[in-house]
């Protein structure tokens, strides 16, 4: 079992050493390029007046010149490369340490009427999504947070099997991110397949062979021109041919243009990304579903998207004057590249949207791979359909440090319903979270944060945290009585497993515990799974009538007027309090 620290340290060094050393090597190559410039520039300086040798050094210098750009280029390329894994691996050590604040914190897929992503801080600032997230696309990050929302028990052990074998391929997926993390893009995927999906052919088909009839006459002109059969007059007035015909489509084209312009990164992006997934082996069945839609009958999606990438940088050569005059006067070129563009997107626009939906889930997944590769002690749930829902050792909240946390053992049973009491910070809104990430990882195909565990699948509803809103014009308890509506209207069609922490705050005591008490007898006369929290000692007494509601704690006790939590799970109801102690303590009161 790979320790991740250890992984991430040694690979931090090792992409350290490879930034320096080619750095060393760009330095050594700039100075030879312009060792080279000097040189070629002082032999043609010098053998000025016999042109032959002149224009030989030149030849030289300039071929010189241009390898050592390419070369330069390259070694650029692969530094940059380095400078990224490096630097995944150096957050890889912060987050690990609990230095992760600084990352992307979800806020905008939050959304307050889902199922339970804003209860158990799924999103924002501290979440588990800012835990884990390690997508370098906004597409991939979309993915990622509606993996985590979807709420789905179907083909639990396909994505785990998936997840594990990612979690085993940590320098891929480090090299899958550093490739994604090089080139940034400013036109996200969804806006590209809109235009795909929505364009119009507008440059007609016999304009195919036009810019090579034209480029053929062009060529022809030239050489009466040297010949001397015609005079250079003609050929200089042959451009304005061209640039009349360019000009009959230069509305069309300058369509073309503009969404080229901001799509020919993403291309280029998705193509690096996709040449990745298509070179790697895999072996699970989710993993080799996604890599078979990448397939094409002739040609690799990479290649496709290179190709994509290669016309859309030669269309934008339009920006360059002299480019723009003599290309089109001369070739033709815009014409040429604008019907090579839509040829391209008219053959395939309808399975852009696969490819790219393929590197959005390997991107999530990374993440997910990732976690577990991170994570190792923790364990895969066993998929049951037994009686027990949870049925985990040593369960604890992922987000809580190890040194820290107090596990809890935990077995809750099908249509058994927990009534859990506790004094103030003794750990209830904790355990309720603990329990909440653990249906939510084991349904994504997470490892979770147990020793062990055995799960039978069921979906999540949560209502722990109201608040009134202004906009709607809604109280706090009409929210809370909203919400609560909601969960009744989702358990009457499908099965779900009901978290709810202290309900019914926003009205008196009295009129609080004769509704929590008859709400949980309804929840109860329907098979509901679930566990309520409160401070309403009463509404325990349920249990005495009702053999499916079963009663548990957590203790807090007063020692040498100091207050003591030791956070863990126990059955039984809870009979110390804290309030009165803490104002007093605080000198509140």
């Amino acid at each position: 079992m790979t320790n991740s620290n250890a992984f991430y340290k040694k690979r931090l060094e090792l992409h350290t050493a490879q930034v320096s050393s080619l750095h060393k090597q760009i330095l050594l190559l700039s100075t030879l390029r312009l060792i080279v410039f000097l040189i070629t520039a002082a032999g043609v300086y010098m053998t000025f007046t016999s042109w032959k040798i002149a224009l030989f050094i030149g030849i030289i210098g300039i071929f010189l010149f241009l390898y050592l750009l390419s070369v330069y280029t390259k070694v650029k390329s692969k530094r940059d490369l380095h400078k990224a894994l490096a630097h995944i691996n150096n957050e890889e050590i912060k987050i690990a340490m609990g230095d992760f604040h600084h990352r992307n914190t979800g806020e905008q897929f939050q959304d307050p009427k889902h199922f339970y992503s804003l209860d158990i801080d799924l999103f924002g600032k501290g979440s588990f999504f800012q835990f884990t997230n390690r997508t370098m696309t906004s597409e991939g990050a979309q993915n990622l947070a509606n993996l985590l929302k979807a709420n789905h028990i179907d083909h639990i052990e396909e994505r785990q099997e998936a997840i594990k074998e990612l979690s085993g391929k940590p320098t891929w997926t480090q090299h899958y991110l550093a490739t994604a993390n090089l080139i940034h893009t400013e036109t996200p995927a969804p806006l590209i397949i809109s235009w795909l999906k929505q364009h119009q052919t507008s440059i007609p088909k016999f304009m195919k062979y036009a810019p090579w009839v034209f480029t053929l006459c062009s060529l022809s002109l030239l050489i009466l021109v040297i010949l001397g059969i015609l005079d250079i007059a003609y050929f200089g007035y042959w451009v304005f041919v061209g640039l009349g015909i360019s000009a009959l489509y230069l509305k069309k084209i300058n369509v073309i243009a503009t969404n080229a312009d901001k799509t020919k990164e993403t291309f280029r992006q998705y193509a690096a990304l996709l040449l990745q997934i298509e070179n790697e082996t895999f072996t699970s069945k989710e993993l080799i579903e996604r890599q078979q839609r990448i397939k094409s009958n002739d040609k690799k999606a990479s290649t496709i998207f290179a190709q994509f990438s290669a016309q859309l940088d030669a269309l934008d050569n339009r920006n360059n004057l002299i480019g723009a005059i003599f290309g089109n006067g001369y070739l033709l070129s815009d014409i040429k590249n604008a019907y090579r563009v839509e040829q391209w997107i008219s053959t395939y626009s309808q399975k852009v949207e696969d490819w790219f939906e393929v590197v959005a889930y390997f991107d999530a997944y990374n993440s997910l791979g990732t976690y577990a590769f991170n994570h190792n002690a923790y364990v895969f749930p066993e998929i049951s359909e037994g009686i027990a829902v949870i049925k985990a050792q040593g369960l604890g909240h992922p987000l809580l440090k190890a040194a820290k946390r107090v596990d809890s053992n935990v077995t809750i049973n099908d249509q058994e319903f927990f009534i859990v009491t506790g004094a103030n910070m003794a750990g209830k809104s904790t355990f309720l979270r603990t329990i909440s990430l653990h249906i939510v990882m084991a349904n994504v195909g997470l490892p979770v944060c147990a020793t062990s565990s055995t799960y039978s699948p069921i979906k999540l509803i949560t209502s722990m945290r109201t608040s009134d809103s202004l906009t709607d014009d809604s109280s706090y308890f009409f929210s809370e009585l909203t919400r609560l509506k909601f969960i009744v209207d989702a358990i009457s069609n499908e099965r779900y497993f009901i978290i709810l922490d202290e309900i019914l705050k926003g009205t008196n005591s009295t009129d609080k515990a004769i509704g929590s008490r008859k709400f949980v007898e309804k929840l109860v006369a329907g098979n509901a799974t679930g566990i309520i929290a409160t401070h309403d000692l009463s509404l325990c007494e349920i249990s005495e009538e009702l053999q499916e509601v079963k009663n548990h704690y957590f203790d807090a006790e007063i020692v040498d007027d100091e207050l003591y939590f030791d956070y863990k799970f126990k059955k039984g109801i809870c009979q110390n309090m804290n309030a009165s102690f803490l104002l007093k303590k605080m000198e509140i009161i």
